[in-house]
């Protein structure tokens, strides 16, 4: 089964149980590190079409919905229908105007040059083919659009890094497993934020997706990461 496939399935699996786990397993500081990553996407008081990829349960694309100007338009696409399931149902609690779709990063229906803003809140990790997601997302930006893009990481720092290793690989597959009924779930999670490319390597994969310039943020000591690209 293709990588694309496994995650689909793995997320359609825990989508009931998912925002109970990711806030609890979190500490609720993912809440905080979405908040500064929206406050780059919503920088203007002029109307933004926005495409949040990987939008899962979409609580990424509520809040990017509740702070962008009045007349946008913001897109959620997922592979997971059964994260999007859970993700309509908030943002019909909430009231806000924002539609969640089936897509695939690795080959937007999307023409060139379509969004102001694309985000990508925890999911870019998942993609089958990671250079290929970035030049597809770079295409439908705007010239002078933004990507946002925020990631879990690995702290440099040698003893957060070994308390970290402990607690993802041992102590987050018990709990979300224990709650979910998927414990592989949990234990294919932290291994693909350890597989992910550090900095000084995903910075030259953006660079050659095409973005212009492209910054980089540690938040919380490292634990997440937001990159910035503008086309």
């Amino acid at each position: 089964m293709a990588k694309k496939e496994k995650i689909k399935s793995l997320f359609d699996n825990i989508a009931p149980d998912y925002d109970k786990l990711n806030h609890i397993l979190s500490l609720n500081i993912d809440k905080g590190w979405r908040k500064k990553a929206v406050r780059k996407i919503a920088d203007t008081d002029k109307p933004l079409s926005v495409l949040d990829v990987a939008c899962g349960t979409g609580d990424f694309t509520i809040e990017i919905a509740r702070k962008i100007a009045a007349g946008s338009q913001i897109t959620g696409i997922d592979l997971s229908e059964g994260m999007m399931a859970v993700g309509r149902k908030k943002i019909a609690a909430a009231n806000i105007d924002a539609t969640l779709e089936y897509g695939d990063c690795e080959a937007l229906k999307y023409s060139d040059n379509t969004f102001d803003r694309i985000s990508v809140g925890f999911g870019v990790r998942n993609f089958e083919h990671l250079d290929t997601g970035l030049k597809e997302m770079c295409r439908v930006l705007k010239p002078n659009g933004k990507l946002v893009i925020l990631e879990l990481s690995v702290p440099s720092n040698p003893l957060l890094r070994w308390c970290y290793k402990l607690y993802f690989l041992n102590i987050l597959p018990a709990i979300g497993g224990f709650v979910s009924g998927d414990r592989s779930a949990y234990e294919y999670l932290p291994a693909s934020v350890l597989n992910f490319p550090a900095p000084e390597k995903f910075i030259p994969m953006m660079y050659q997706a095409g973005f212009a310039k492209v910054e980089h943020k540690a938040l919380t000591f490292g634990i997440c990461r937001m990159y910035i690209g503008i086309k």
